[in-house]
Formats: structure tokens, sequence, C-alpha cells
């Protein structure tokens, strides 16, 4: 080394800080030059603000980095992002690669990797990107409907602006002050009404319900079967004795239904009437009483 001049010695310092310098910029990038890794390309139709270096994650962990993003000019409305992940990692056949939109910013780049998977992806092979909404595209589609809510509050606070400013608002308050009390007295009415006359009530009718049930085994003890059938017995002779007196084949029949018989009792008590009448005018006739013997 003592035969290297002030010169080769700068030289080669400068070359070591540049190497060094190189080595970090790449390390703060997220690029390991000391450890190998595997290319896979994906193609978007929009990448949304996305940059190289960018981390890639699987299942929300950290396997590698955005190596590069070209546009597709063979395929105009595509672009290809190049990913460089560890080579021990195996992308499988089905894995989907997602976009998602950072709240602060810019997006992340996101695979999804099937568990049922039989094949993986040779390095070089091209992946399957889609794009997802992440969280700032759900509030953006969101502003319409938060939009129509301010104007909605707006017109709320309004109302009740107009409402304060009405004359009439201390009424209404003085009005439902007195409700309250109202129904503060009425609710303590009831309770003291509960609390005397209910017992009482309740006795009542629990009595009442004794009652009933002593009716009920009472009426339980009765023979209503036989009962039942000494009515229907009855009921038998009354009709029985019914239909007799509709037939003229018995004297109560005949009294009722024959003609000749009323018209008879009715000459006969007319006779017996005129009788009377001519008993009472011509006593002499039929009564001969003397003091001193019959005169001849």
């Amino acid at each position: 080394m003592k035969f290297l001049t002030k010169e080769v010695k700068i030289g080669l310092t400068g070359i070591i800080a540049l190497a060094a310098l190189f080595v970090g910029l790449n390390f703060l990038k997220g690029i390991n030059l000391f450890k190998s890794s595997n290319s896979y390309y994906i193609e978007f139709a929009d990448i949304k603000g996305l940059a190289k270096s960018g981390p890639v994650f699987a299942n929300g962990y950290r396997i590698g980095v955005v190596h590069n993003i070209e546009y597709n000019y063979q395929n105009p409305g595509h672009v290809v992002v190049e990913i460089s992940v560890d080579d021990n990692m195996r992308l499988p056949k089905g894995t989907e690669a997602k976009l998602v939109t950072a709240m602060l910013g810019g997006c992340d780049l996101h695979l999804t990797l099937p568990t049922q998977a039989q094949e993986s992806y040779a390095p070089g092979d091209t992946l399957k990107g889609t794009d997802s909404d992440g969280l700032m595209d759900k509030a953006e589609a969101m502003l319409p409907q938060v939009e129509q809510i301010v104007s909605k509050v707006d017109t709320l606070i309004s109302t009740l602006n107009t409402l304060a400013a009405n004359p009439n608002l201390a009424a209404i308050m003085s009005n439902a002050n007195e409700i309250t009390a109202n129904l503060s007295a009425s609710s303590r009415q009831l309770n003291a009404l509960l609390r005397n006359d209910m017992p009482q009530l309740t006795g009542k009718m629990n009595r009442i319900g004794d009652n009933v049930v002593t009716l009920t085994d009472n009426l339980n003890q009765l023979d209503l079967q036989g009962t039942l059938a000494k009515v229907d017995t009855t009921l038998n002779y009354v009709q029985l004795m019914t239909e007799k007196m509709n037939r003229k084949d018995n004297t109560l029949g005949l009294l009722l239904n024959d003609s000749t018989l009323y018209n008879n009792l009715s000459n006969t008590a007319g006779s017996a009437n005129n009788l009377l009448i001519d008993l009472k005018e011509h006593p002499k006739r039929y009564v001969h009483f003397s003091l001193f013997g019959r005169k001849e």
C-alpha cells in the first residue's frame, strides 16, 4: 500500500463511497443486492399511482418490491409491473394481484394466494392483475351521499333556528311544563289508587274466584245426566198430552175440538140464564107459599 499514490487512494475511497451509496439507496428502496430474487410480471389497466420500489404484500406480509413499471406499447391501455420477490417464495397458479389505494395517496400491491393450488408460476411469468377499491375509493363513492346528508343537516339546522326564533316557543314550553306537571299528579294519584284500593279489589276478585270455583264444584257434583233425562221425559209427556188434546178420540179433545159440545153448553147456559131471569120476574110461577093452606 505504500506504493499507492495519494491520488489512487482518493480514487479508491471515492469508488468505495459510491458503492456504499448505491447499496444503501437500494437498501432503502427495499432491494437487497446481496440476496437473490425472482421476477414476475403483472399487467394492469390502471396502476393508480403505484410507484417503483413500493412494497409487495402477500397475506399482509411484505414479500418483495415493485422493481419496474413500463407502459405496454404493444397492448395500449395496459401497464406492465415487474415485481421482485424472494427466490424462496413460490407463487401458486391462480394468484391474483390487487392494487389497494392507501389513505394518504398512492397504492399498495397485494397478492392473494390460493390455498388449494397444485402448480406454481415460473419466474418471469405474468400474473393476473385486478383492481380493488381501497378506503379512499369507497370514501369517494360516499361523497354524493355525504353531500345529501350535509344538505339535510343544513335544512334541519335552519328549521331549528326558525323554531327557536318563534315567539310562541315560550308558550309552548310553558304548556309542556303544565302537561308534565298534570301527568306527574295523575301518576301520583294512580300510585295511591294502586297502593290503597288495589289490595281490596284484589281481595274481592279472589273471593269471586273462590265462589266461581265452589259453584263449578257443585255443578260437577250434580247428576246433570239424570236431570236432563227427567226433563226429556217430562217434555215427552207434555207432547203426548198436546197430541191428545188435538185429537177427538178423548173427552178433553172433544171438549176442545168438537163445536157441538161447545154449542150445547152455550145453549144450556143460555137456557139457564133465561130461567133465572124468568124466576126473578115471576117467582109465583115456581114457588107457592100460604099460611092457611093451599087454595084450590
